[in-house]
């Protein structure tokens, strides 16, 4: 059950932001809950994440790679994961499509805002617990603001519907699921973040024709990310946390790991 209620959670974290110089803070990594920075002009970001509970062989791997479209206004990104679910298999899951729009930037520490739209599309085996069975339409708006040097606040809500999605015995129904999070994260170095995320989820799934079940599910994600700055214009992130699930409906916690290559296409 983690599994596919934090593959939902790095989807909503997939598209994130760019730096600028070795010495600025990390701005661009969290895990579950989105920030509100677009990709800065010439620079391109290849994102990781693996998730794995407790107990049982399942896991879940996503990738996602973002572009800045015609400047830091825009955003293009993809996000793409693999579902290990146990005694289904590996398949791929439903891949997303993301444009985000920077709707408010107030300098490097003030109010950032910056709504996203992706389209869902059913490439994952709905009938092996992969994917929804149907286009979706997600979005997201994230909110970012650092209130000291050492502090950054970031806070996300946002809903997830698709109108016929389909279960494993291709009976169809409309769903709509929700997100809302926020997250604390501690500069204790401009290269080295403590983080604190707190994510809820609300889904619906589909039981019979025109028949939906909800499900809410409570996520506290304690972790640290660290950076490794380059002359080349490279970045590399690691990141690591464990994902508590705060009542029954989050199932078993989980180990999250976290990776991020960001680095200039052009000079």
């Amino acid at each position: 059950m983690i599994a596919r209620h934090l593959v939902a959670a790095a989807l909503l974290a997939g598209p994130v932001a760019a730096q600028d110089t070795a010495s600025s803070p990390i701005s661009d990594n969290s895990f579950l809950i989105e920030e509100a920075y677009n990709q800065e002009p010439g620079v391109v970001q290849h994102i990781s994440t693996f998730i794995r509970p407790d107990g049982g062989g399942a896991w879940a791997y996503s990738f996602t790679q973002e572009w800045p479209f015609r400047g830091s206004t825009h955003q293009l990104s993809y996000t793409v994961p693999v579902l290990n679910q146990s005694g289904s298999g590996t398949g791929l899951g439903d891949i997303a499509l993301n444009y985000r729009y920077q709707l408010v930037a107030r300098g490097h520490d003030g109010v950032h805002v910056a709504p996203r739209l992706s389209l869902q599309i059913p490439t994952g085996d709905e009938r092996r617990g992969r994917g929804s069975g149907g286009l979706g339409l997600q979005t997201n708006l994230p909110l970012s603001v650092r209130p000291r040097p050492w502090l950054a606040l970031h806070a996300n809500a946002g809903f997830t519907w698709t109108p016929d999605a389909r279960n494993a015995l291709q009976e169809s129904a409309s769903t709509l699921s929700g997100n809302l999070g926020g997250s604390a994260i501690w500069l204790l170095r401009p290269n080295l973040n403590l983080m604190l995320e707190l994510l809820w989820l609300t889904t619906e799934d589909v039981i019979g024709p025109d028949l939906q079940e909800r499900e809410n599910a409570l996520f506290l994600n304690p972790g640290v990310r660290w950076a490794f700055n380059f002359a080349s214009g490279l970045q590399i992130v690691p990141g690591v946390a464990y994902t508590v699930g705060l009542d029954d409906g989050a199932g078993a916690d989980a180990l999250f790991l976290y990776l991020s290559f960001e680095h200039p296409f052009r000079h």
